[in-house]
């Protein structure tokens, strides 16, 4: 590994890298990493995870696993951020372990598709509740229509349809990444500000929703849920002789909505370069951070299935009756809230997930765009992409960003801007956790700051990761390859790059 994983000299100090400023305090760290990770997710994804594995039981376990390998990871990025505390991140945590090769695929697939596309999905997230509100936001409300692209028949299977143009929705999720964009370049303490207003919010949002579960419990709905607490387990495919594989089959392709509900928690990783004394702050933020949420999530399903059977029926007229499992578009915190609150509830939880959807794209976009900077200041990307504006923020890397996030928002919708992201964020997770053991081998890091549990802990990840991944390729192929290509396309790009004089420092 180079040399530039030492910490350098005073990196508590308010200049940081490369023209940024080192502002950021435990707490701002720590609200950006639960800022990242509350977003549309957790009121949405369990309703499909509901219907994968039939019983209450197998969802909670979905989300227990889910939160057991975040929270992991999320204590052994600390590591690598303490002995790395500069802007990048997870970019160059690849970077140093394993060649700069590895660092470029990561960015390339971050700008590409992973923050992007995420940032895409949660803006219209935004938009979809938003018409809630707004009767006229509507992704069926077209003010440009190009047309339809697909479905494309592949080896791995059939990808599409893909409706291309503008419509009311889309134009309110483009305009919301405008304006965030916009607030980020006004500095880091002022992104940092609108972050922690928004995250404060909308964690008392999320402890609202559990509240409220525990305290209107519907007694129906206990009853019917403890009853079939476990269900029977069944997954389409190729049988299997042992039942224990089934199931561990069925709850590995049943958490690509929990993983995505639970994902970014490392982009505080990415503003490495404007934390006061990141050697401390990072650990400690992404452990908080990441512990919390995961407690609240849980939380959060426990009060769902407090309020609504997990078994209902997609044709079913009344609420109840649809369940979780069938909940309208997926909108399960909105069900839960109608049976608490009646037609009013879809209008509280609207305004809930609203703010929730907004902040957690200010984190987004504020963080992303440190991973390009650091590209662009690693000469493996455009020179320009590393300035930083008056403010000290990198500014082209934030428009950048904006602009590609916001032409994704044209090509599709909530469901299919996540469909190639998971796969991809695992294999970056996996192989950034190999790098634990590469510097934990590397000389002279003795006394720098350790995470318990190593090596088991590193390993159960990587084994729990590795099933999932396998279990993905092998049951969700059109979501998977994809992604796999998109990170291998990367490849010849680098080494054209290079060619072109454009070498890595």
């Amino acid at each position: 590994m180079r040399g530039s994983t030492q910490s350098a000299t005073g990196s508590s100090d308010i200049s940081g890298t490369g023209g940024l400023l080192r502002v950021l305090r435990l707490r701002d760290a720590t609200m950006l990493v639960v800022g990242s990770m509350i977003g549309s997710g957790i009121f949405i994804v369990s309703a499909d995870i509901a219907r994968q594995v039939q019983s209450p039981g197998l969802l909670l376990i979905v989300w227990l696993v889910t939160g057991l390998m975040t929270v992991i990871a999320a204590m052994y990025y600390g590591e690598l951020a303490a002995a790395m505390p500069h802007s990048g991140g997870q970019y160059v945590y690849l970077r140093e372990c394993f060649g700069p090769l590895w660092g470029f695929l990561y960015g390339w697939s971050m700008l590409l598709i992973v923050q992007t596309a995420t940032i895409a999905a949660v803006a219209i997230a935004f938009a979809k509740f938003a018409g809630v509100l707004l009767p006229w936001v509507s992704s069926t409300a077209w003010i440009w229509k190009v047309g339809t692209l697909g479905p494309f028949s592949l080896w791995f299977g059939e990808l599409g349809p893909y409706t291309v143009g503008l419509n009311t929705q889309n134009l309110l999720a483009i305009l919301s990444i405008v304006a965030l964009t916009w607030v980020n370049l006004r500095g880091i303490r002022f992104g940092a500000i609108v972050q922690n207003l928004f995250t404060y919010t909308k964690t008392g949002a999320l402890v609202g929703v559990i509240l409220l579960g525990i305290l209107f419990a519907n007694p129906a709905a206990l009853r019917l849920n403890l009853e079939n607490f476990w269900g029977t387990p069944t997954l389409s495919g190729p049988a299997s002789d042992m039942d224990w594989i089934v199931l561990l089959t069925q709850i590995a392709v049943a958490m690509v909505g929990s993983l995505f509900a639970a994902d970014a928690w490392n982009n505080v990783t990415f503003v490495g370069g404007e934390v006061k004394n990141p050697e401390r702050t990072l650990p400690r933020a992404l452990a908080l951070g990441a512990g919390l949420v995961i407690l609240l999530y849980l939380l959060v399903n426990v009060a769902y299935l407090c309020v609504l059977p997990l078994a209902g029926s997609p044709d079913a007229t009344t609420v109840f009756g649809r369940g979780i499992q069938y909940a309208a578009e997926d909108r399960v915190g909105t069900a839960a809230a109608e049976v608490v609150f009646g037609p009013s509830g879809a209008v509280i939880m609207a305004i809930a997930v609203m703010i929730s959807t907004f902040g957690c794209n200010n984190g987004l976009i504020l963080a992303g765009a440190r991973v390009y900077y650091a590209m662009a200041r690693d000469r493996v990307f455009f020179s320009q992409v590393g300035a930083v504006n008056r403010h000290r923020v990198p500014s082209t890397a934030l428009w950048l960003q904006g602009v590609w996030a916001s032409l994704l928002c044209l090509s599709g919708t909530y469901g299919q801007l996540l469909d190639f992201l998971i796969f991809t964020v695992l294999l970056f997770y996996m192989l950034t956790m190999i790098g634990v053991f590469r510097l934990r081998r590397r000389p002279g890091t003795e006394a720098r700051y350790r995470t318990f549990g190593y090596p088991f802990l590193p390993i159960l990840y990587l084994v729990l990761a590795g099933f999932i991944e396998i279990q993905l390729l092998r049951y969700k192929p059109q979501y998977t390859w994809p992604g796999l290509l998109v990170v291998l396309l990367g490849v010849p790009i680098y080494f054209l790059w290079k060619k072109v004089g454009q070498r890595p420092a």
